[in-house]
């Protein structure tokens, strides 16, 4: 029997029992429709991750005020005003490692534009913000240094800040009332979509840090210096993690804390941060990765039964042909040839499947599509593997009838 003969003979065996072949390639459809979704929520969901931290700026440290303890009870982080602008200047200037530093102060405000109320998060920064998070304008400009020095009422707005105050409109020129105090929008910043955290970064207004300090939060002399945290951006090549280390060391020194005293401040790393959140993501891969492993094994079990089945269906047509001169290798090739037709055509269903789930998926998660070529030469190649290895048995036992008995089965 030549190769040709063999595919051709299995194929029809497969023909004339539809609906059993149908139920048998199931267990393989689920299994490598689970293969590939796994791969496409694995690496979406790592994109999804990368691109959301990306968006905060690359090589980022931020820099936090500690707890405090008052009545005895601890407030938690960033309840103490340890940090001012001058530790943020100093870290830049004493730690080689550094970049820059974008210190900042951020609250609630509600903002008045063209007769529309809104609620968003306004921040006081200075220039270093900019580059730290590599974040630009795209339509307008910037602030310019002396408007930062003097505290200049100028505002930048993020897009969906626009979009909510003046619709179609140009907001460059327009103005902007900010807890009532007035502003002139200079630029509206390019789009950042959703923060690691679920936080929409264009749902923001930016002032100069001394304007927001001064006019809009009302920080008293007392504390005229202080801000919220600040930003460090590690040169590119530089280790974070040493980095953390110099300016943990750093804010220790400036802050005179004695060895034994807490830190007063919080340093995170995001790379951390995101390793974590990666690490989560390959989890829920993992375990699908496992539901597609158990219903491959399912689908093979299925192949196995089913062609010990058509084994003994078939054992006066097997006799039949190895009385007339069929050798058992060609008994072998054909019943070999039908569990692989089998595993193929339901890794190929399968496949389809799996795409279809990963985009619907994708959809639904509202993150990056990412099918990778290679997991699909793999699953047909794993499918092929699955027929070959739970279709051996029964295509081997089926070479092994003797002719005699099996013509002789009713």
């Amino acid at each position: 029997m030549t190769f040709a003969d063999a595919v051709i003979s299995a194929l029809d065996a497969l023909r004339l029992h539809k609906l059993r072949s149908s139920l048998t390639i199931l267990g393989i459809i689920i299994g490598v429709a689970a293969v590939i979704a796994m791969v496409a929520v694995g690496s979406g969901g790592r994109e999804q991750v990368a691109a959301q931290f990306r968006s905060l700026g690359a090589n980022l440290l931020v820099v936090m005020p500690g707890s405090i303890t008052k009545s005895g009870v601890g407030l938690g982080s960033g309840s103490a005003s340890s940090l001012t602008d001058e530790d943020a200047a100093a870290a830049v200037r004493e730690v080689p490692l550094l970049q820059v530093a974008a210190p900042f102060v951020r609250e609630n405000a509600q903002l008045i534009a063209a007769g529309v109320n809104w609620s968003s998060l306004v921040y006081g920064v200075d220039l270093g913000l900019f580059e730290a998070r590599e974040w630009d304008v795209e339509s307008g400009r910037l602030f310019a240094p002396d408007e930062i020095g003097r505290g200049a009422q100028v505002a930048l707005i993020g897009q969906s800040v626009a979009r909510a105050l003046y619709g179609g409109l140009d907001p460059v020129g327009q103005e902007l009332r900010v807890r009532n105090v007035p502003f002139r929008v200079i630029g509206v910043m390019a789009r950042k979509g959703q923060s690691a955290w679920g936080h929409d970064q264009d749902d923001v207004v930016l002032l100069p840090l001394n304007t927001a300090r001064q006019r809009v939060f009302g920080r008293n002399a007392a504390n005229s210096r202080s801000v919220d945290s600040f930003y460090l951006k590690v040169r590119e090549g530089e280790s974070l993690a040493a980095a953390e280390s110099d300016v943990k060391m750093l804010l220790r020194q400036r802050h005179r804390l004695q060895p034994m005293q807490d830190d007063d401040f919080t340093v995170r790393n995001l790379a951390d941060i995101a390793a974590t959140q990666e690490e989560s993501v390959g989890t829920l891969a993992l375990l699908l990765a496992i539901v597609a492993g158990v219903s491959l094994a399912v689908g093979g079990i299925g192949i196995m039964n089913i062609m010990l089945v058509s084994v003994t269906e078939r054992t006066r047509e097997i006799g039949l042909r190895l009385a007339i001169g069929a050798r058992p290798r060609d008994i072998l090739k054909q019943f070999l040839f039908e569990a692989i037709a089998l595993s193929l055509i339901g890794g190929a269903i399968g496949i389809l499947t799996g795409i279809l789930a990963a985009c619907a998926i994708a959809s639904l998660a509202q993150w990056p599509l990412l099918i990778e070529p290679e997991w699909i030469v793999l699953a047909v190649l794993f499918s092929g593997f699955v027929g070959v290895f739970f279709g051996w048995f029964p295509a081997l036992r089926a070479s092994r009838l003797d002719p005699i008995e099996a013509l002789r089965h009713a």
